[in-house]
């Protein structure tokens, strides 16, 4: 008796003969003697009742072949073998048609997917070989029936499905301290813990991009200052016992010495121990500032992936206001200000200033100026973004401001916006864990399917029972992917697993990761609120109240469903306000062609992000502000807010600090403020002249806009996809 069923992934599943009989009845089909359901359920009764516990599916077909064969209708027979043949040639057909364009070098949708990786190298094209080659693989053996057909409809999307069979997670927040204090070990190379700043800071950089290997998002660091501030101290020590032996004299008392801050200045009129304390601090200051110049140019040089990839990394401080933390915080800044190379604006490590009261925000605070000193950066190289830990859904009632490691309980954020925060398996805290996967759900294609129901109720009601469907089977589709990934050995990710994700390190090297990866959260996503909103109700919900309200009852009832997810599937389920850059024109174009071009939803190559208005609506920032930001309390896997704003923002860092006033104000999570910038890819010149055409540095003529497309940088445009450059020509400024 057959039990079980051994599929081509190695998944064993319970034998259905069902399955067989909807084939064959499929091959029947399109025969002259159509359906003989009494034929189809004999032949899968035999399979049933042969002599194996288990077969392939490869050797159940042969059987259903031999049996038709061997029946009056072999006529079937033959529409099978070829059905069978027809399926693997149309695989290797799309395969290879992809393949060719990959070799070509063509700049299309697939070769420009993820602008921050280039796949017109020979290390980017292998990986998007492997890439199409494993989302065939994925869709044939690894989904379910029910999550397959969703998929293959355009109503949801599967994040990141090239890396499904590798176990692989998303993203992760490094407790870096780990690593400084005990060192780095992971396959064949480790390193000694940290003693010095430029020691910690290479450890910082090659913790992040070791990692990325092991995952298939992002890396990001919570607390850079605070992990970082031991080794501006240790720094200062080592160049106290320096200065001790230029000057012959024992100043090792300055070691203890309790410092308020370090800042450079001359030496002149200084004497004695005075001298000695001032040239130390010199020194250290700029240790500590080549440490960061060597941070974030790593950050922008090291591949990862294969050597087609920076590291997608970001950096979370601010809040640490000691005078070693204050040091780091001032040079990563004095650094990004500088610019990299020619002086160009780093595209990585995203920077993110986390913002609170009586903290790092307020006049009075004791990292103000530092904060003043942010946005000016912001107003000149776009980071640092801004994260509200004054908002409401972002504060911990643990925080302690005299608490030492008060950094365990901010949140921190990936610079995307992808945020892990609450948990219900463990502490609160961002630290040590992040995202397993996320899927988007496509809610312009939900409505756009009950335009037709004149009444507007009805019309609403029907959407909703298409959503709960959605999320029904992007649930069980999150839920299924957890399953497969629990069951990878620790050994496979020799450093995230050996203690940087949060309960790790007490796994042995064969023991399989599902008893920590419930830390991590899996994203329901969703796109494209306000077309989703105009076939509803005719208008968005940035120019409507009635839609307004609408869009948050749609988010709400995410939120709320979800919420039930969590406790039936007992997993951190959150809301994701998705960062869609591939994506933002691949539900478009496929519902385009099947509904054609609807005003206001389809007739644009892309869909809204998330729950933002409209990138070509004009408004000023606050109306914007006031609509996005109730979307925020409801989106915990994440969410951004952008402003965009007119002019050298260079000018202007006041207007930064107006956008965080209004995040303060109207109680938003995360946001950034986008602005015009023009780089010459010649020479690295930047500056924020209105349709520059000739650099005025080197007088080349490849200039290009630096834009941010999600939540981070891309050095070229030329890597965008067409619907991610069809929404940034429809950008306006806010104002």
């Amino acid at each position: 008796m057959v039990k079980r069923v051994l599929k081509r992934d190695g998944r064993r599943v319970d034998f259905n003969n069902q399955k067989i009989v909807a084939a064959i009845l499929k091959a029947m089909d399109v025969t002259e003697n159509g359906e003989d359901i009494v034929l189809a359920a004999q032949i899968a009764h035999a399979i049933s009742t042969l002599e194996k516990e288990e077969m392939t599916v490869e050797e159940i077909q042969d059987v259903v072949e031999n049996e038709l064969m061997n029946s009056p209708r072999k006529e079937v027979a033959k529409e099978y073998i070829r059905y069978r043949n027809k399926r693997n040639l149309a695989r290797r057909a799309k395969t290879n048609e992809i393949f060719q364009t990959i070799i070509d070098a063509q700049a299309n949708d697939i070769t420009r997917e993820n602008a921050n990786m280039n796949a017109d190298t020979p290390a980017g094209m292998m990986m998007k070989f492997a890439s199409e080659a494993t989302k065939s693989y994925v869709d044939d053996n690894l989904l379910s029936d029910p999550v397959r057909e969703a998929v293959a409809k355009n109503y949801i999307h599967i994040h990141d499905k090239d890396y499904y069979p590798t176990k692989s997670l998303t993203c992760i927040q490094h407790p870096l301290d780990l690593i400084l204090e005990h060192g780095l070990k992971a396959g064949h190379g480790e390193s000694r813990p940290a003693k010095r700043i430029e020691t910690a800071s290479v450890l910082a950089c090659i913790s992040m991009e070791t990692v990325q290997n092991e995952m298939h998002g992002g890396q990001a660091i919570p607390a850079f200052d605070f992990y970082l501030a031991p080794f501006v101290r240790k720094t200062f020590e080592e160049e106290v016992d320096q200065v001790s032996d230029l000057f012959n004299t024992d100043y090792s008392e300055l070691k203890n010495i309790k410092l308020d801050d370090y800042l450079k200045h001359d030496l002149i009129g200084l004497q004695g121990r005075d001298r000695a304390l001032q040239h130390a601090i010199n020194q250290t200051v700029g240790r500590v500032h080549q440490a960061m110049e060597a941070f974030v140019h790593n950050m922008n040089t090291i591949h990862s992936r294969g050597g087609n990839q920076v590291v997608f990394s970001s950096i979370n401080y601010g809040t640490d206001t000691s005078a070693e933390g204050r040091c780091i915080i001032r040079e990563i800044l004095n650094t990004t200000y500088e610019g990299v190379g020619n002086g160009s604006t780093a595209i990585f490590p995203i920077q993110i200033w986390k913002k609170k009261r009586g903290v790092s925000y307020l006049p009075g605070d004791r990292n103000y100026d530092l904060y003043r000193f942010a946005c000016k950066v912001s107003a000149r190289r776009f980071f640092p973004n801004f994260l509200n830990l004054d908002a409401t859904f972002n504060q911990s009632p643990e925080w302690d401001e005299n608490d030492p490691k008060r950094y365990i309980h901010e949140v921190a954020t990936m610079g995307c916006r992808t945020r892990v925060f609450e948990n219900r398996f463990g502490p609160k805290t961002s630290i040590g864990r992040g995202n397993l996967s996320f899927t988007t759900i496509n809610i312009v294609k939900l409505a756009i399917e009950c335009m037709g129901i004149e009444d507007k109720e009805a019309r609403i009601g029907k959407f909703f029972e298409k959503l709960d469907w959605a999320l029904e089977i992007s649930a069980r589709q999150l839920d299924e992917r957890f399953q497969f990934q629990k069951t990878a050995l620790k050994k496979q990710f020799p450093l995230l697993m050996n203690g940087l994700w949060l309960g790790s390190g007490k796994l042995d090297d064969n023991d399989t990761i599902e008893s920590v990866i419930n830390q991590g959260t899996l994203g329901i996503g969703f796109i494209g609120l306000a077309e989703c909103l105009i076939a509803l109700t005719g208008k968005h919900h940035g120019e409507s109240p009635e839609s307004q309200e609408l869009g948050l009852r749609i988010v709400g009832y995410m939120k709320d469903k979800i919420n039930g997810f969590c406790e039936r599937y007992q997993h951190n389920y959150s809301v994701l306000a998705t960062p869609a850059e591939g994506l933002s024109g691949k539900f478009t174009k496929r519902d385009k062609k099947t509904f054609g071009i609807l005003p206001g939803i389809t007739d644009k190559d892309y869909y809204t992000n998330s729950n933002h208005v409209p990138v070509y609506y004009k408004c000023t920032p606050e109306h914007k502000a006031k609509i996005e930001a109730p979307y925020h309390a409801l989106t915990g896997g994440g969410h951004i807010f952008y402003v965009e704003i007119d002019g050298d923002a260079t000018h202007n860092p006041d207007a930064i600090m107006q956008i965080v006033d209004l995040m303060d104000k109207y109680n938003i999570g995360y946001g950034s403020v986008n602005h015009n910038r023009n780089r010459c890819l010649d020479c690295g010149f930047e500056n924020a002249d209105k349709d520059l055409h000739e650099c005025p540095h080197c007088h080349g003529h490849h200039i290009d806009t630096l834009q941010r497309i999600t939540g981070y940088l891309v050095g070229t445009t030329n890597r965008w996809n067409s619907g991610k450059l069809a929404e940034l020509k429809d950008r306006v400024v806010h104002e």
